[in-house]
């Protein structure tokens, strides 16, 4: 149940992980694109 957990309110916010998180759901984003890209091209540009 680690992913369904509630916030504890005694940790602290972290700007580097608030960093981090944001460069991970960057990189997952452009990566789903990337794949997209690669399945359109290769259906429709062959």
């Amino acid at each position: 149940m680690y992913f369904f957990r509630k916030k504890d309110p005694n940790r602290p916010d972290s700007f580097n992980l608030r960093v981090m998180h944001g460069i991970n759901a960057t990189a997952i984003i452009l990566f789903v694109l990337a794949i997209l890209y690669k399945i359109i091209e290769s259906l429709f540009f062959k």
